[in-house]
Order: C-alpha cells, then sequence, then structure tokens
C-alpha cells in the first residue's frame, strides 16, 4: 500500500526539488500535495490524510512548529521531519517536544534524507501491522466473548434486556444484529454413525474441536462474520451475522450450508446434516428459532442433507408440537433430579398414547423413537451411563419395536437418573464447589468454560446448565464479575500500573480490559482509581 506525503516549504523550488529527487515509489510514498505555509497544510490535512509531512521551520502566515503544535492538537496521525536552515538548539527542542521524529538541516543532503524518510517509514508500517495484529487479536477475544454470551443466550441461561450489564459496549451491538441460524447435527440414529458410539470421550473431544476449527476457517474465508457454538456432542449452531438491509436470500444461504458440509465431509471424513432457519433471526429470538430448527430435525423420520425449519408440516401439527413439549419437560425434570416430575410426564405420555387411535399411534411411533434417541444424548452429555449400560441402550434402539418397547426404554432410562440423582445431586455440589475453587485460583489467566468443566469432568454444556442453577449466573457472567471485582480492590489499594492488574486478573491486553470494566462500573480504571484515592485522602484528612 503506498503512503502519502505533504511537502511544506515557502520557497518553491525546493519543494519541487523533493519531489524530483527523492526517490518516492522505492519508499512506498506519492507526494500528496504541497504548500507554502502551515495555513495551506493544515487545511490539506484537515481534507485528506498524509502518512508524513515534510516541513520547513520557518514560513510566513504559519511557521513550522505552530503547523506541529495544531496538528498534534487535533491528534492527526502523521509522522514529521522538520527542514531548517537554523543551527538552533531551541528549535530542535521545541520540535522534539512536539513529537517531530527527526530533523535535518539545509541545505538539503538528500541521501541523508531519503535514508531519514526510509527508517521513518519501516517504524511506521511496523507499528501499523503490529496494530493491526493487535486489532484482529482484539477483535478475536470481542468475538469468542460474544459466542460465550450466545450460547447462553441460544440455551436461555440469559437474557438480551437493558439490566444485562455484559451487553454494554461492544456486546452491545448484539442487540441489533441478525442472524442467519444453520443446526449442525450429526444423525446418530444412522449405520455411518455406530463408529461414533464407540469412540472414547478423547477422541470425540478432539472430533468436536476439529469439526468447530474447520467451520470457523471455511467461514472466515468467505468473509463472513460469524460465531461457531458447539451445543452438545455432535451438534453445532453456526451464527452468520447480515446487515440489516440485506433481504433473506435461502439460496444463498444453502450454499453456505453446503459449503460447511462439504468441508467437514472432506476434512473430517464425517457426514452431518444442516437445518436452516427460515428467516433472520434477532437476539431475542435465538433460543426459540434454535428449538425450532433443533425440534425439527430431531423429528423429521428422512433426512434431507439440507432442510428448512420449521416446515409447513411441522407449524401445522399442533398434536406433534404438544408431544415435543411433554418430551422436553421429562429431560428438564431429569436434568433437575425431580424423578416426581419425570413420573407424571411419562404417565402423561401414556395416557395420551392410549387416547390415540391407530393411525395417530402409528404417526407418534417416529416421535418416541427420536424423542428416546433425543433423551440419550442428553444424558449422555450428563455422564450419567456407564459404558455398559449405554451399548446396551443403544443396542435395543437400533431393533425395530413397538411403542410399548420404546416407553420402556424411556422409562429405563429415566429411572436410572432417578436412581443416581441423590449421589449425582451431590456429585453435582461437589463439582461446583471445585470448580469455583478453580476459576478462583485461576482468574489471573485465559480461562474457557470448556477447560473448567473438563476440569470437574463434565461435558460443557452440561457444566453450563449446573453452573447456571448452583450460582444463579452464568460462567461468563461469574468470571467477569469476579474478576472486575479483583481489579476494584487492585486500584484502589495497590499502585499497580493499570496494564499489570489487567494481567493479573486475566486480560492479556489493557484496551479489551478497560473495555469490559467500563461496562462493569461505568467508569475506565483510571478514573475510578483517581476518584477512590481522591475519596480516601478526604477520610484520611477527617481523621
Amino acid at each position: 500500500m503506498t503512503g502519502r506525503v505533504l511537502l511544506v516549504d515557502d520557497e518553491a523550488h525546493i519543494t519541487r526539488n523533493l519531489e524530483k529527487v527523492i526517490p518516492w515509489e522505492m519508499l512506498g510514498l506519492t507526494v500528496g500535495g504541497t504548500a507554502k505555509n502551515g495555513v495551506e497544510a493544515l487545511e490539506l490535512m484537515e481534507n485528506q490524510p498524509f502518512d508524513l509531512l515534510l516541513c520547513d521551520i520557518r514560513m510566513p502566515v504559519m511557521d513550522g512548529l505552530e503547523l506541529v503544535r495544531h496538528i498534534r492538537d487535533k491528534s492527526m496521525a502523521c509522522d514529521i521531519i522538520m527542514l531548517s536552515g537554523y543551527q538552533d538548539f531551541a528549535y530542535t527542542r521545541t520540535a522534539i517536544q512536539f513529537g517531530v521524529n527527526d530533523y535535518v538541516l539545509k541545505p538539503i543532503p538528500y541521501d541523508e534524507l531519503t535514508g531519514v524518510i526510509a527508517r521513518i517509514m519501516s517504524s511506521q508500517r511496523s507499528k501499523q501491522k503490529l496494530m493491526e495484529e493487535e486489532k484482529q487479536k482484539l477483535g478475536r477475544m470481542i468475538d469468542l466473548a460474544s459466542e460465550k454470551i450466545l450460547y447462553d443466550i441460544i440455551m436461555d441461561y440469559t437474557d438480551v434486556t437493558a439490566d444485562n450489564w455484559l451487553l454494554t459496549g461492544d456486546e452491545q451491538q448484539l442487540k441489533e444484529q441478525q442472524f442467519v441460524l444453520i443446526v449442525l447435527d450429526l444423525d446418530v440414529s444412522s449405520e455411518k454413525t455406530k463408529d461414533w458410539r464407540d469412540w472414547s470421550d478423547k477422541e470425540r473431544k478432539l472430533w468436536n474441536f476439529a469439526v468447530c476449527n474447520v467451520l470457523r476457517e471455511k467461514l472466515q474465508q468467505k468473509g463472513l462474520h460469524h460465531a461457531v457454538i458447539q451445543i452438545r456432542d455432535g451438534e453445532w449452531c453456526v451464527l452468520i451475522e447480515t446487515d440489516k438491509a440485506s433481504e433473506f436470500d435461502l439460496g444463498i444461504i444453502k450454499e453456505w450450508a453446503e459449503m460447511l458440509l462439504e468441508a467437514i465431509k472432506s476434512h473430517v471424513k464425517l457426514s452431518l446434516f444442516a437445518g436452516i432457519y427460515r428467516e433472520f433471526a434477532a437476539v431475542a429470538n435465538l433460543s426459540n428459532a434454535y428449538k425450532l430448527v433443533q425440534q425439527g430435525m430431531q423429528l423429521s423420520a428422512v433426512h434431507d442433507m439440507i432442510s428448512i425449519y420449521p416446515s409447513d408440516q411441522q407449524k401445522s401439527s399442533q398434536a406433534d408440537q404438544a408431544f415435543w413439549d411433554t418430551a422436553e419437560k421429562i429431560i428438564g425434570a431429569v436434568k433437575r433430579g425431580d424423578t416426581t416430575g419425570v413420573d407424571n410426564e411419562l404417565q402423561g405420555i401414556t395416557d395420551q398414547l392410549q387416547r390415540l387411535n391407530e393411525p395417530r399411534v402409528n404417526r407418534v411411533k417416529p416421535l418416541l423413537h427420536f424423542f428416546v434417541l433425543h433423551l440419550m444424548r442428553e444424558m449422555k452429555e450428563m455422564g450419567v451411563f456407564s459404558r455398559e449400560q449405554e451399548d446396551m441402550l443403544w443396542r435395543r434402539l437400533d431393533r425395530r419395536f413397538g411403542i410399548k418397547d420404546l416407553l420402556s426404554v424411556i422409562r429405563q432410562v429415566t429411572h436410572a437418573v432417578s436412581e443416581k440423582s441423590m449421589d449425582k445431586k451431590k456429585q453435582s455440589e461437589r463439582s461446583m464447589t471445585e470448580a469455583k475453587s478453580f476459576l478462583d485460583r485461576n482468574l489471573y489467566r485465559d480461562l474457557s468454560v470448556e477447560e473448567t468443566a473438563t476440569h470437574v469432568g463434565l461435558s460443557t454444556s452440561y457444566f453450563s446448565l449446573l453452573f447456571k442453577q448452583t450460582f444463579g449466573e452464568t460462567f461468563i457472567e461469574y468470571v467477569t464479575r469476579q474478576r472486575m471485582e479483583r481489579a476494584k480492590a487492585m486500584l484502589a489499594d495497590t499502585p499497580k500500573s493499570v496494564a499489570q492488574i489487567a494481567k493479573e486478573v486475566g486480560y492479556a491486553e489493557r484496551r479489551y480490559f478497560t473495555k469490559v470494566f467500563m461496562k462493569y462500573t461505568g467508569e475506565n480504571p483510571t478514573e475510578f482509581r483517581s476518584k477512590r484515592q481522591e475519596g480516601a485522602l478526604a477520610c484520611d484528612d477527617l481523621t
């Protein structure tokens, strides 16, 4: 990329010589303008950006030092080389105070000036590259934070109201965004996925990680601003941000889904299915949109590689919806360890089936079958079964059998959980106590929900659910709150720099720490420290 230089001197022959003699193209620059005094130069700089300024000191109307002072007051990003025939240290000192990069005496030694320009532009490009890398790193950190928040929104663990302090500043923009929502899922009832059942937890984690990486890389190559959120083992929700003025183009969105499926098949050697929400989803509607797509995919007896949800059939089947709602209540009761609630909902399903005529019973049978698959996956996330129990249940599901058999499996699964519910509850309490201790010990470094879940031996999705139930806030809300409270105490009670405090509470980037701190307290760290120290001094004076 070519930079722009502005030449300023009241002697026209000097600017002409500079234009002709200096090898601007070789230096990666082009002369973007010339001026006879500081006033003309300032007008040019206010209308267009320049990367480098070569400026005489002594000029009529406005001299070079006054021009530099205006440039710095207006925070214009521009490197400056001063030119002067006056060998007076006072000028040099003043120029240095104004942030001039270098100072060359007249008559101009062009070879020396060329070397000075080359050095300054090399330094400028290095700084620009570093800033761009930091910007990308900061942007990725914000994206990762947004992904964590989006996961909590999709799972309905947090809200998007004005009271949610995490949704201010950069994340405030989430409220205004609309997304294409695509769910990618593994058909666990397929013959092709039987190997997946036999994989160890370590193999499965590596596989899930590989799929996430492939999805992110492909979306990034396409230039799509996105979030890839793993919901559970073998299921992902891909959110693609779109412009408010965009129209919902199903053809293009299907091409994106095909691209993602093909990339996973090519790089990870697995075949997934895609469900697309049939319109743009606002953040406030993400949880409902995801549930509708997931429900449609779970209840489809025959999968198309890419399907749109809710389908017209899905919309019109109120009986199916009622059945699914009951099934979700059972899963919720199981996760809470509510054995009475499980029994009541199971009895409700049995009563519904007894009232159905033969055609409706035949329709309900595939619903029951897919509900059992859904239940099995959810229980697997909870780590309820031993490997032997899980294998036995999968073998039963692989056989063709009737509604009574399906109900029997449901009862077997839920009762197995119920029997362990007290032990599971105690184990969960121990896991959350250990998780809190682990977080408090490691707030100084970049912590992820995946790492913490692994530390206490739980799946990410089940850990997130337990964490919310135990502490009343999501993982990211808890971690951020603890970090901010620790930072507040350190700012008030220690002389450590803001950058040092940021690192000690887990933020490698001071700027990102400042953004989060301002969201939490309404003040930047420096303002917060100043007010607290002034308050402490006032208290000392009173005593």
